[in-house]
């Protein structure tokens, strides 16, 4: 039963999970004597399955959509007055239409309301007060309460109680931790965003990827600048820019500016300049191929997993490819590894985790076997982040409009994964 929790037989592996391990003895002594039980009922008891927590939670979904759907409408009403107040001859917010919002149109709308969504979940109503009496339903959360007053008992007794944040993985240590960019007056933000559908028998279903360059100015004295971009891309990237920025002198000399020179870019805010999206079934343009292989065996299922870096020039960090396990079948064996790996029990998920892959990392294999059927090891999924882009577009001078003298700039390049996944 304790490979079940733990991935090994150690000690801080065992302390890690040491209430988990005791309510699951809990389920099979009684009163000195063992109880007749399985594994899937020890996991069945000590998960608490409850139909009133499926309804809670699909009540508390149904009021995030809801939520969402407010957001967006009011999204909508700022936007629409914004624009009466620019046709009144009033000063609108911002800089003429520049920032996320005018740059992506009704889907950055979508994109910020995502974003307060996350920051202030919505409230969700309690569940209607039952008739006081004894019961013996199931109560939700009853066994964390006594857990967490353990806790404090043990910790008021001056002992040294180990954190259950200590158990993550040291790549979300790091985000938590990562030293604060050294940003210059001029700061550019270069993001992507990719989306990506795999066949599991191969082939690329859809490709999709966004970026955008993001400019902030922190001293009005640099308001009057250009940007020199540079695009080695040969993919066949297609390119935007902003309304306000001089197209045709993109077009010629790769340059940002304004189309007004003697007008100056906003201070202290973020401002989208250029744009680009990337949409192809090209199988050579995948980042990262999976290739799983589930064969089925007298006892269950042998599962091969290999990733291939194919385009050399990034470096992936963070990687997690998570393939899904049947429930209630235990943990799986794992046979051969590049990297690490973990078991979730309760999501009933493998999760391999490669800190990175680069040119000189840009092949793995992982072997496991289980109980199941080819078909619960799909959808694959994959997320990692990478500080190099994807299309080889980058700022790589900064230039004053009066005398072209050089300017002192910052960059950020982020490359994430919004959907990445084999099915």
């Amino acid at each position: 039963m304790i490979p079940e929790y733990c991935r090994a037989l150690e000690e801080n592996e065992i302390s890690e999970h040491c209430f988990d391990l005791i309510f699951a003895f809990d389920e099979i002594v009684a009163l000195g004597y063992r109880e007749n039980v399985n594994l899937a009922q020890i996991r069945t008891f000590t998960e608490m399955d409850s139909h009133e927590e499926k309804v809670f939670r699909a009540v508390r979904e149904t009021q995030e959509r809801e939520a969402k759907a407010e957001m967006r409408r009011k999204a909508k009403e700022l936007q629409q007055a914004r624009r009466d107040a620019e046709r009144q001859g009033k000063k609108a917010p911002g800089f003429g239409g520049f920032g996320s919002s005018a740059v992506s149109g009704g889907s950055t709308a979508a994109m910020i309301t995502e974003t307060i969504i996350e920051t202030d979940k919505p409230k969700v109503a309690p569940a209607p007060a039952r008739p006081s009496g004894p019961s013996k339903a199931l109560k939700l959360g009853a066994k964390g309460k006594e857990v967490d007053n353990f806790v404090d008992k043990l910790k008021s007794e001056g002992e040294t109680i180990m954190s259950s944040s200590m158990g993550k993985r040291t790549s979300e240590a790091t985000k938590m931790h990562a030293p604060p960019i050294n940003m210059e007056s001029v700061h550019m933000k270069i993001e992507e965003k990719i989306t990506l559908t795999c066949g599991r028998d191969g082939g690329l279903q859809n490709m999709e990827l966004h970026g955008m360059i993001m400019l902030r100015i922190s001293d009005d004295k640099y308001g009057r600048i250009r940007l020199h971009v540079e695009n080695e891309d040969k993919k066949g990237v297609q390119l935007q820019t902003h309304p306000n920025v001089d197209k045709k002198l993109f077009t010629a000399e790769s340059l940002i500016g304004l189309k007004n020179p003697e007008k100056s870019f906003p201070v202290n805010s973020d401002v989208g300049v250029l744009k680009w999206r990337l949409q192809t079934t090209e199988e050579s343009f995948i980042p990262l191929t999976i290739n799983c292989w589930p064969s089925e065996s007298g006892n269950g299922c042998d599962v091969n997993i290999e990733y291939e870096l194919q385009e050399d020039n990034l470096e992936l960090n963070d990687v997690v490819i998570t393939i899904p396990l049947p429930s209630g079948v235990g943990a799986p064996v794992i046979g051969e590894i590049d990297g690490e790996y973990r078991h979730d029990s309760r999501r009933n998920t493998l999760e391999w985790c490669l800190p990175v892959i680069d040119a000189k990392n840009k092949s793995g294999s992982l072997e496991f076997s289980i109980a199941g059927q080819p078909n619960d090891f799909f959808p694959v999924q994959v997320s990692f982040v990478s500080k190099k882009n994807y299309c080889n577009i980058q700022v790589t001078k900064v230039t004053q409009v009066d005398g072209n003298s050089p300017v002192r700039f910052s960059t950020e390049t982020t490359f994430l994964v919004d959907k990445y996944e084999i099915l």
